[in-house]
């Protein structure tokens, strides 16, 4: 990690950056690995629940496409090196985007038995103000689901 003195810090159109260093230029996320206690029984959640499509790559391993994204599963005795320091089911909080509107949403939800631990309520989010549920996936990932305003 480079650490600088606050003057060698510059702005330029609202991001920090530090003077005389180039910059990486990474403007996307294309996945994140979810640490479960029993992949399908998460595939079937995130298919079933979140209508999120199951791909197979690399031979056998399953993942879920959430956009242009996607969710990788491992469980903590088969990881898929290299991995993080501590993968830990149950450590991960996310917000999945929906284009649903919230009382919908809530009403899908409660059709599919899963419990809403917290909303709707309002959030701010990447790209401006959601409507946000909260609910805990079977490994008790938080899992939020919002849609813009």
């Amino acid at each position: 990690m480079v650490h600088a003195k606050p003057d060698e810090y510059d702005t330029f159109n609202n991001e920090l950056f530090l003077k005389g260093f180039e910059l990486v230029n990474i403007r996307d996320i294309d996945h994140l690995t979810l640490t479960v206690t029993d992949i399908a029984r998460s595939l079937r959640f995130y298919h079933e629940v979140f209508d999120l499509p199951i791909v197979t790559f690399d031979g056998d391993r399953q993942a879920v496409l959430v956009g242009k994204q996607k969710i990788n599963f491992q469980t903590t005795d088969q990881p898929h090196q290299p991995i993080a320091a501590k993968p830990t089911p149950g450590s991960a909080d996310l917000c999945l985007i929906a284009k649903d509107n919230i009382d919908d949403i809530q009403h899908h939800l409660k059709s599919y038995f899963v419990d809403v631990i917290a909303g709707p309520v309002e959030r701010t989010g990447a790209h401006g103000k959601l409507t946000s549920l909260y609910v805990r996936d079977p490994d008790n990932n938080l899992i939020e689901i919002s849609n813009y305003h």
